[in-house]
């Protein structure tokens, strides 16, 4: 108590020593620390805010699309890339997809830089592309929840939507050349959390 005393005395002391100039600067400093402080409380509290609608939003969307899914054999991106033709030339071959049993899967195939086929595949389900005998690249979009308004890239189409909303990964294979052959994909969820094929991106497979 007595040390309480002491220090509010010297205080006293000081600002009765103020001249009337010192103690205008020294309250105008004091308003402006509160009005900083105001402002940095007001900043933090609308930055929460923010967080807390995107947080709500998502989850939102979460709980719309989670579990929204294609038929099999889906055809989504067709106004940009066509429908899957079946061969009827000479010399055809075929690409069979087994889709992983806990993911749905796009695939796409492409000649050079363009896609000619693609299709989805349900869970635990397989398609079967037909192609004319040549050189394809494969390519594997993952995922679950479909949101058909998701914005994806594209280096062929301005505007390509429809995409996962939940453990989205993308994978590929080299380019394969085939000549009346079967070419067999067996895709596996590993425990990593990777598929079996290289690493991708949205940019390289659409």
């Amino acid at each position: 108590m007595r040390l309480f005393c002491l220090i509010f005395l010297i205080q006293l002391f000081l600002f009765s020593c103020e001249s009337p100039g010192d103690k205008e600067n020294r309250l105008k400093l004091e308003q402006q620390a509160i009005r900083e402080s105001d402002a940095e409380s007001k900043e933090a509290e609308e930055e929460r805010k923010l967080a807390l609608e995107i947080e709500r939003k998502t989850q939102e969307l979460y709980n719309r699309y989670i579990n929204n899914s294609l038929n099999q054999g889906a055809t989504p991106y067709s106004s940009c890339f066509g429908g899957n033709q079946i061969c009827s030339s000479n010399g055809c071959s075929e690409i069979k997809v087994n889709g992983p049993k806990d993911s749905d899967v796009l695939v796409t195939i492409k000649s050079g830089n363009r896609v000619i086929r693609h299709a989805y595949i349900k869970s635990g389900n397989s398609y079967t592309f037909q192609l004319p005998n040549g050189k394809y690249q494969p390519f594997f979009y993952f995922g679950k929840g479909r949101n058909p308004e998701k914005e994806m890239g594209s280096q062929s189409c301005t505007e390509l939507k429809g995409g996962f909303i939940s453990e989205d990964v993308f994978g590929k294979d080299d380019p394969q050349e085939l000549g009346d052959t079967v070419l067999t994909y067996s895709l596996v969820l590993q425990k990593s959390g990777n598929f079996s094929t290289r690493p991708s991106n949205e940019l390289e497979a659409f």
